[in-house]
Protein backbone atom coordinates (compact mmCIF):
# COMPACT_ATOMS: atom_id res chain seq x y z
CA UNK A 1 0.00 0.00 0.00
CA UNK A 2 3.14 2.48 0.78
CA UNK A 3 4.16 2.10 -2.48
CA UNK A 4 0.67 3.10 -4.46
CA UNK A 5 -0.48 5.80 -2.05
CA UNK A 6 3.36 7.40 -1.99
CA UNK A 7 3.15 7.12 -5.50
CA UNK A 8 -0.34 9.41 -5.74
CA UNK A 9 1.06 11.82 -2.88
CA UNK A 10 4.12 12.52 -4.81
CA UNK A 11 1.94 13.37 -8.19
CA UNK A 12 -0.23 15.56 -5.77
CA UNK A 13 3.07 17.52 -4.48
CA UNK A 14 3.95 18.68 -8.44
CA UNK A 15 -0.08 19.38 -9.00
CA UNK A 16 -0.30 21.46 -5.73
CA UNK A 17 3.13 23.52 -7.13
CA UNK A 18 1.36 23.77 -10.35
CA UNK A 19 -1.48 25.05 -8.82
CA UNK A 20 0.19 27.42 -6.82
CA UNK A 21 1.92 29.06 -9.87
CA UNK A 22 -1.70 29.56 -11.45
CA UNK A 23 -3.17 30.77 -8.25
CA UNK A 24 -0.38 33.92 -8.35
CA UNK A 25 -1.78 34.87 -11.21
CA UNK A 26 -5.53 36.20 -8.97
CA UNK A 27 -4.76 39.73 -7.76
CA UNK A 28 -7.08 38.74 -4.95
CA UNK A 29 -4.13 36.54 -3.47
CA UNK A 30 -0.70 37.62 -2.32
CA UNK A 31 1.91 35.99 -3.33
CA UNK A 32 2.85 35.02 0.03
CA UNK A 33 -0.49 33.56 1.06
CA UNK A 34 -0.73 31.41 -1.90
CA UNK A 35 2.83 30.04 -1.46
CA UNK A 36 2.49 29.75 2.60
CA UNK A 37 -0.99 27.48 1.52
CA UNK A 38 0.55 25.56 -1.03
CA UNK A 39 4.06 24.98 0.73
CA UNK A 40 2.12 23.47 3.62
CA UNK A 41 0.02 21.00 1.16
CA UNK A 42 3.11 19.88 -0.74
CA UNK A 43 5.15 19.50 2.35
CA UNK A 44 1.92 17.45 3.96
CA UNK A 45 1.92 15.45 0.82
CA UNK A 46 5.68 14.57 1.24
CA UNK A 47 5.11 14.06 5.16
CA UNK A 48 2.47 11.84 4.23
CA UNK A 49 4.40 9.39 2.32
CA UNK A 50 6.10 7.72 4.91
CA UNK A 51 2.94 8.51 7.64
CA UNK A 52 0.59 6.47 5.37
CA UNK A 53 1.09 2.48 6.69
CA UNK A 54 0.51 4.45 10.58
CA UNK A 55 -2.50 5.09 12.61
CA UNK A 56 -4.34 8.04 11.18
CA UNK A 57 -2.02 8.19 7.86
CA UNK A 58 -4.99 7.39 5.19
CA UNK A 59 -7.06 9.69 7.03
CA UNK A 60 -4.25 12.40 6.98
CA UNK A 61 -4.74 11.36 3.28
CA UNK A 62 -8.46 12.35 2.64
CA UNK A 63 -8.07 15.42 4.41
CA UNK A 64 -5.45 15.98 1.70
CA UNK A 65 -8.44 15.07 -0.88
CA UNK A 66 -10.68 17.38 0.27
CA UNK A 67 -8.38 20.42 0.64
CA UNK A 68 -7.62 19.53 -2.73
CA UNK A 69 -11.12 19.53 -4.39
CA UNK A 70 -11.70 22.67 -1.53
CA UNK A 71 -9.14 24.49 -3.62
CA UNK A 72 -10.97 25.20 -6.48
CA UNK A 73 -12.88 27.91 -5.30
CA UNK A 74 -9.53 29.83 -6.09
CA UNK A 75 -8.32 27.45 -8.97
CA UNK A 76 -11.25 25.57 -10.73
CA UNK A 77 -9.19 23.66 -12.48
CA UNK A 78 -8.75 21.91 -9.53
CA UNK A 79 -12.51 20.28 -8.94
CA UNK A 80 -11.37 18.22 -11.60
CA UNK A 81 -7.70 17.20 -10.63
CA UNK A 82 -8.87 17.09 -6.95
CA UNK A 83 -11.41 14.76 -7.81
CA UNK A 84 -9.21 13.05 -10.22
CA UNK A 85 -6.69 12.50 -7.10
CA UNK A 86 -8.74 11.32 -4.75
CA UNK A 87 -10.41 8.53 -7.21
CA UNK A 88 -6.44 7.77 -7.36
CA UNK A 89 -6.06 8.09 -3.32
CA UNK A 90 -8.95 5.71 -3.10
CA UNK A 91 -7.79 2.67 -5.74
CA UNK A 92 -3.95 2.97 -4.13
CA UNK A 93 -5.05 2.60 -0.65
CA UNK A 94 -7.94 0.16 -1.61
CA UNK A 95 -5.65 -2.00 -4.30
CA UNK A 96 -2.96 -1.68 -1.63
CA UNK A 97 -3.85 -3.27 0.87
CA UNK A 98 -4.88 -5.97 -1.05
CA UNK A 99 -1.45 -6.52 -2.55
CA UNK A 100 -0.43 -6.48 0.98
CA UNK A 101 -2.69 -9.09 2.01
CA UNK A 102 -1.67 -11.32 -1.25
CA UNK A 103 1.75 -10.56 0.16
CA UNK A 104 1.16 -11.99 3.30
CA UNK A 105 -0.52 -15.06 2.22
CA UNK A 106 2.18 -15.76 0.06
CA UNK A 107 4.86 -15.07 2.61
CA UNK A 108 2.53 -17.22 5.19
CA UNK A 109 2.53 -20.34 2.25
CA UNK A 110 6.10 -20.19 1.22
CA UNK A 111 7.23 -20.11 5.05
CA UNK A 112 4.79 -23.12 6.08
CA UNK A 113 6.21 -25.05 2.85
CA UNK A 114 9.72 -24.56 4.01
CA UNK A 115 8.83 -25.48 7.61
CA UNK A 116 6.99 -28.60 6.09
CA UNK A 117 10.26 -29.55 4.17
CA UNK A 118 12.42 -28.51 7.23
CA UNK A 119 10.89 -31.66 8.83
CA UNK A 120 10.67 -34.23 6.53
Amino acid sequence: MRTLCASTLIGEFFVIGFAGLVAMKDPDLSTSTVWLVSGIAMLLSVLLCGMVTRPGGVALGWALQIALIASGVFVPTMYFLGAVFAALWWASVHFGRKVDEAKARFAAQAQSSSSTADAA
